[in-house]
């Protein structure tokens, strides 16, 4: 059984992103969004703070405090909207109850939404009209391109219909004419759908819901399903369990997530590339 480095394909991806951003005319500024001290959330942000600053982006700090009213984060989003060669907004999730998700996404410029979780970039999305897509889905189909199987030929099954990896990567198949299938918790025929599937790409976030048992021979593997028990993360896929039936596995960690910080910088570099056209 192969297992997918996605870290070896972070770091190809983001070579290849500094040698762009070094050669644009202006030092791009991106900006991740915080609000409270939550130190899983605050590891991430750092991490993400010196990938952006090893590929020659200005990371603008933008740290609130816990009790900030939705008005105010939405205000500052707003200034934040306006910095000049800003080129890509995030906001940490999840925010804290008291703070209204969906009206502090939307406060960001859909031309900066480089998550695509804005409402109106998130419809560009579906509607085929933005260059920017939603990084997590992006990762799983740069997986899949760098393994040079003809897609055309496999059945593919997508677990989930999330926000994050189900429904944006059913969205990707469709736009590549490949045929696919979408499972839920509602569907039906599960379990022989799972059997017959050449690819399976999972985001459900089901600790090791993915057996030997479910699957076919040589099957491959996507795995984008995260959850976290004590500490540790899982994936949606048993590695131990899958290992004498599965041809090729991306694990969790170390799959599909650093590839899609890689999207994400992506995404930014897109956005810079626009604002000079």
């Amino acid at each position: 059984m192969q297992i997918i480095n996605g870290r070896k394909i972070r770091d190809s991806i983001l070579m290849d992103l500094k040698k762009e951003i070094q050669a644009l005319e202006f030092k791009p500024i991106f900006c991740d969004v915080v609000v409270g001290e939550d130190p899983a959330s605050l590891q991430y942000v750092n991490m993400k703070m010196k990938t952006a600053e090893s590929l020659g982006l200005v990371f603008h700090k933008a740290f609130f405090n816990k009790n900030i009213s939705t008005s105010e984060l939405i205000d500052h989003i707003k200034l934040i909207n306006k910095i000049e060669n800003m080129s890509g907004v995030i906001v940490q999730l999840p925010l804290p109850s008291s703070v209204d998700t969906r009206l502090v996404l939307d406060a960001i410029e859909s031309d900066l939404d480089v998550d695509c979780l804005g409402a109106v970039s998130n419809s560009k999305f579906y509607n085929g009209e933005n260059v920017l897509g939603l990084p997590t889905a992006l990762a799983c189909m740069h997986i899949l391109d760098s393994l040079n199987i003809d897609l055309s030929l496999k059945n593919i099954v997508v677990l989930g219909t999330g926000e994050l990896v189900g429904r944006p990567v059913s969205k990707m198949l469709e736009l590549r004419n490949l045929k696919h299938i979408c499972l839920n918790s509602m569907s039906k025929n599960k379990e022989e759908v799972i059997k017959n599937a050449d690819v399976i790409i999972s985001g459900i976030g089901q600790a090791s819901y993915i057996k030997g048992s479910m699957l076919k021979k040589d099957v491959i593997l996507i795995d984008a399903g995260t959850s976290e028990s004590n500490g540790s993360l899982s994936g949606d896929v048993d590695l131990e369990s899958v290992k004498e039936v599965a041809s090729i596995v991306s694990p969790v960690p170390g799959g599909v997530g650093p590839v899609t910080i890689a999207m994400l910088f992506k995404n930014v570099l897109e956005v810079a590339k626009n604002k000079h056209k």
